[in-house]
């Protein structure tokens, strides 16, 4: 039993509702229990300039981390925006802002600039917070955490389960967030989602400190913390699931012409695209390259249900890309900026797929030795690239730089050189 786990036999730790435990309990580790309600109850949500000048007031004047959530529409809306801000706060309790009433939070933001942020799963929410002037400069990110850890589910459920004891009910994970009212239920849910938040960030840490990870968790937050927004994604269109099924390059004309139609109409309606027209019916038109309306509409996901206006829409997509020159016609593929994919490797260079194939052995060995992922010790990018085009001459500090120049923290470039070393040599 780790230290973590060993707190949650503990019985210091919050009962269901948050409140002290009694005094005559018993110190035996118990079953799980069920947090059915916030200790001070479901607040109100924030929905106001003057409400949300007390919570940033109240906020600022709490004390010791601030447990951040947010909750998206994803499905339901068009990109990734909050529709629910949530906050837990020593000395302050529990906030619920609604973005969409309140959408510029830069205010909160700026009162918690020097507090250290715990998030978890950290890069699914900063982006949408960024968007509404939230930016951390300090985190901790217990999904990370328990990853580092060696914890085999990193779930927020799972993660208080075993590590705090208690059960938290995920029934509204998935549900419109941009529904409104929020009904008392789902409120209820996220408020839970940071009720434990910084307790099990406390007991995170002393478990990490005792295994001798605090500092590579640590590194890590700090990268996360200070990464630059991500670039958009160029031709996201060639994400369409099933694109491996499209090969020639007017039917990849198709699939583009029918995705950027589809996105256009998803953003002026604020949906989600694929509530507009699946991926899997902009494939099919593409294998299918249909004449007319009519032929579109025997396609699957152009059914009866489509209105003849609708359908016309899309053909005209298709005709689009039909009328198209050849030199207008999408490259079956995007530039490759790094190494080639691995299962090529035998035969361009049979010497990089030797180095490759044992990089990949000595790495998995020691991140289970580690008791982590493989992908927390270091990336797969960054091995394949540095057995793709290895430093000369090889050797620890060559290694080391070559590391460092792919992004890799200390404590990785300390752990993985050795062996990366040995796999370059060979």
């Amino acid at each position: 039993m780790t230290d973590a786990q060993e707190t949650a036999a503990d019985t210091s730790l919050r009962t269901t509702g948050g409140g002290p435990p009694d005094d005559g309990g018993s110190s035996a580790a118990k079953a799980p229990i069920p947090l059915l309600e916030p200790r001070e109850g479901i607040p109100p949500v924030i929905a106001d300039e003057a409400a949300l000048a007390e919570v940033i007031a109240a906020f600022a004047a709490g004390s010791g981390p601030v447990a951040v959530d947010a909750e998206r529409a994803s499905g339901y809306r068009y990109g990734q925006r909050a529709y629910l801000v949530q906050l837990r706060r020593a000395g302050a309790g529990t906030a619920l802002i609604d973005p969409v009433a309140c959408p510029d939070l830069t205010g909160l933001g700026a009162a918690l600039a020097d507090t250290e942020w715990v998030l978890h799963a950290a890069t699914q929410d900063l982006p949408c917070l960024r968007e509404i002037g939230m930016v951390p400069t300090r985190l901790f990110d217990t999904e990370l955490a328990g990853r580092l850890a060696g914890f085999p589910r990193v779930g927020l459920g799972a993660m208080v389960e075993s590590v705090l004891g208690f059960v938290l009910e995920k029934g509204h994970s998935a549900v419109d967030w941009s529904t409104r009212p929020l009904p008392e239920p789902w409120l209820r849910y996220a408020s839970l989602d940071v009720e434990l938040l910084v307790d099990l960030r406390d007991a995170l840490e002393k478990e990490l400190d005792r295994q001798g990870k605090l500092e590579w968790a640590l590194q890590e937050f700090d990268a996360i913390a200070s990464a630059p927004p991500a670039e958009p994604r160029k031709d996201p269109w060639r994400r369409t699931s099933g694109m491996h099924k499209v090969r020639r390059r007017r039917q990849l004309a198709v699939v583009r012409e029918l995705w950027q139609t589809r996105d256009r109409i998803a953003q002026r309606r604020d949906v989600s695209p694929g509530k507009v027209l699946s991926d899997a019916a902009i494939v099919e038109a593409a294998l299918s390259m249909p004449a007319n309306a009519h032929a579109l509409a025997a396609l699957s996901g152009f059914g009866h249900r489509m209105g003849r206006r609708q359908l016309e829409q899309w053909q005209s997509a298709v005709d689009r890309a039909k009328e198209l020159s050849e030199a207008q016609l999408p490259a079956p593929g995007q530039p490759v900026t790094g190494p080639p994919p691995p299962r090529a490797w035998a035969d361009k260079d049979p010497a990089a797929a030797a180095r490759l194939a044992t990089a990949r052995a000595a790495v998995s060995a020691l991140a289970e030795r580690l008791s982590m992922p493989q992908e927390n010790l270091i990336t797969p990018d960054t091995v394949r690239r540095v057995c793709w085009e290895p430093p000369e001459p090889v050797s620890a500090d060559s290694v080391a730089r070559a590391l460092s120049g792919h992004g890799a923290r200390p404590w990785q470039v300390e752990l993985v050189t050795p062996v990366l070393v040995a796999a370059l040599s060979a």
